[in-house]
């Protein structure tokens, strides 16, 4: 007689990602990609703005002289709003609730400001107007042969990742972590610790006692 055949067990099925698990993870992913564009998107505003963004010349006595200008020349908006980005960028970690909605709002205005500041001053032509009368020395002169260059348009993309940062942060912003209350006190008084009685045997701690003002033969 032949032994039977073993009846083989069934294999565990995998278990499914529960819906916390799932908030969590989503919550990760959209926190670690606010951080990434919100970072990239103000370095690049705060590089681009310190690039050249127009050129020309001014007429002078004897042909011309050539012409710059920054970012920062034409508009200091998209620089400053950046770092105001990246301010509430690390806000947004340290309230909750409605107030996280208002700093991420903050978050995504400032990314539209850089954006749109710096579009808007693509074709500005009034800082090299204003140098070219430093350097002639008349009021009325401008500058001739005017090109401007790619990084107005750079500066504007740095902005619309602030921007992209700023929705992450109202659309997920519920799900991600806020700052440990074990740092924050709560203003309620700290016990103290009563001293330890003295030794006997330690004249040191009999000295110390008499300092506080104690007795140290009170429990001898």
């Amino acid at each position: 007689m032949s032994a039977a055949n073993p009846v083989p067990l069934p294999l565990p099925l995998p278990r499914s990602e529960t819906p916390v698990a799932a908030a969590v993870s989503t919550g990760r992913r959209s926190l670690a990609a606010a951080l990434l564009l919100g970072a990239l998107g103000a370095a690049v505003v705060l590089l681009a703005s310190g690039r050249t963004w127009a050129e020309g010349a001014a007429v002078v006595p004897g042909g011309t002289l050539p012409l710059e200008a920054e970012g920062q020349d034409v508009t200091g908006a998209p620089a400053a709003l950046a770092i105001v980005g990246l301010a509430a960028l690390v806000a947004v970690f340290a309230v909750r609730r409605a107030g996280r909605l208002l700093v991420a709002g903050l978050l995504a205005l400032s990314g539209a400001g850089a954006a749109v500041t710096a579009l808007l001053g693509a074709s500005g032509n009034a800082a090299l107007d204003e140098k070219a009368a430093q350097t002639t020395g008349d009021a009325a002169a401008t500058a001739v042969s005017l090109t401007h260059t790619a990084w107005p348009y750079v500066t504007a993309a740095g902005g619309l990742l602030i921007l992209v940062a700023g929705l992450l942060a109202l659309w997920c912003g519920g799900k991600w972590p806020a700052m440990s209350g074990r740092y924050e006190r709560d203003g309620s008084p700290r016990a103290r610790k009563a001293p330890a009685a003295p030794d006997p045997d330690r004249p040191e701690d009999l000295w110390k006692a008499l300092d506080r003002g104690e007795d140290p033969t009170r429990d001898a």
